[in-house]
């Protein structure tokens, strides 16, 4: 089966995840799709297949290499999708030999993937793209990871001319809720070092991503008639609004780029009585991370100095920059870097403005960098996969098996 088949196939389990749950996996067509993906393991003949209650998944192809021992590398993808945007109901269409322009995802709607709002579709002219009918995302975030992965393992069972040491694979859920390395097995799991394919355009290698925490800001008001209201109602609405503004304007996603962090309010709930927003904190130095939590602390007591008891905070950190547990095992970059090159893909190594299970995974003991699986425009109707991004992304899994098989 080629990789596309695979991923086709893949995108049709509706696996978006659930942050209001508690459960794991959080959304129970997490299970389903693990469940299929267990058969198919099963299927080729890996060995230590194991899927746990929580939606773990993870299998092994045994090494085939006699009388030396050779590392344990892992690759890892997320079985979830963004709750971002529906992934129910995925009808993916392939445009062939993109031409260039406006492609028409739903013309009912007026949906178009348009080259002047998305000028990266110039980079694939010429090329099959896998697009959405507009009315779902599309998936490859991470599905076409899982398709790479398990293409790559049935590429070397085919071809065991190529000598590798054992390749362990594992699928996880919950990835796009943070959730994705809590119950992550890494001593189970086995392997010196892992990869995740969850990244973006062809050539991605990523090893530093943002430190991140949530910011949940609480304003308690007093509603009273309207009408009589005088110097008794406190309005929490506006009184959020008013907190809102006093962060840096520039300093948003919207308005910063490479190595540059910033407040997102991803979250805006409120009545006169009581109003809640939700802010993800991100910046990749972690001096500059700390100061940001702090400033948010000192804008809720200076609310409070203006309204008593209005306003509370709570902050909690959801992961840090990877880059201090990769920098003392940096051979697993230049495998990768090597890998790409063989495999004829020019390495683009670069910060990641977001996060991955890799970098909890490396805080918890297995070196995890990022390696592309070519999606681009993940999270919406836009979102769209080259194929020639898959095809060598599964290629660079099998030279990472054959580069650290010779080594």
């Amino acid at each position: 089966m080629t990789v596309v088949d695979r991923f086709l196939q893949y995108v049709k389990f509706d696996t978006q995840s659930d942050e209001l749950t508690n459960m794991t996996p959080s959304t129970p067509g997490q299970m389903v799709f693990a469940e299929h993906l267990e058969k198919e393991l099963r299927g080729m003949g890996l060995s230590d297949i194991s899927l746990d209650d929580n939606g773990y998944l993870m299998a092994t192809l045994p090494s085939n290499i006699e009388g030396r021992k050779v590392p344990t590398v892992g690759f890892i993808a997320h079985l979830d999708t963004s709750p971002d945007m529906s992934g129910r109901h995925v009808s993916p269409r392939i445009v062939e030999k993109y031409q260039g322009g406006d492609i028409t995802l739903n013309s009912a709607e007026g949906i178009v993937l348009s080259p002047g709002q998305f000028p990266e579709l110039n980079d694939y002219i010429g090329q099959d793209l896998i697009v959405t009918d507009g009315n779902t995302l599309l998936g490859a975030d991470d599905k076409a990871g899982i398709a790479e992965i398990i293409t790559a393992i049935e590429y070397l069972q085919a071809h065991p001319e190529i000598k590798h040491g054992d390749i362990r694979i594992a699928f996880n859920p919950d990835e796009e809720i943070g959730k994705g390395a809590h119950k992550f097995d890494v001593e189970r799991f086995a392997a010196d070092w892992a990869y995740t394919m969850d990244g973006g355009a062809i050539g991605e290698l990523e090893y530093e991503n943002f430190n991140a925490a949530v910011a949940r800001v609480t304003f308690k008001g007093c509603n009273v008639h309207p009408g009589y209201a005088k110097h008794k109602m406190l309005n929490s609405i506006r009184v959020a609004n008013q907190f809102a503004i006093m962060l840096p304007r520039w300093e948003t996603p919207e308005h910063t780029e490479d190595y540059e962090g910033f407040y997102h309010m991803v979250s805006f709930e409120g009545t006169v009585e009581k109003t809640v927003l939700t802010y993800i904190i991100r910046d990749h130095d972690r001096d500059r991370f700390e100061r940001r939590k702090k400033e948010l602390e000192h804008l809720t007591r200076k609310v409070n100095n203006e309204f008593p008891g209005c306003a509370s905070i709570e902050i909690n950190d959801q992961y840090y920059n990877m880059r201090e547990k990769i920098e003392p095992v940096m051979h697993i970059i230049d495998i990768a870097i090597k890998a790409m090159e063989d495999a004829g893909v020019t390495p683009k190594v670069q910060p990641i403005r977001g996060g991955t299970d890799g970098a909890q995974l490396s805080f918890k003991g297995l070196p995890c960098p990022n390696i592309f699986a070519g999606g681009l425009n993940f999270h919406g109707r836009y979102e769209f996969v080259p194929v020639p991004s898959m095809e060598k992304a599964t290629d660079v899994i099998v030279e990472i098996a054959r580069i650290v098989g010779e080594r």
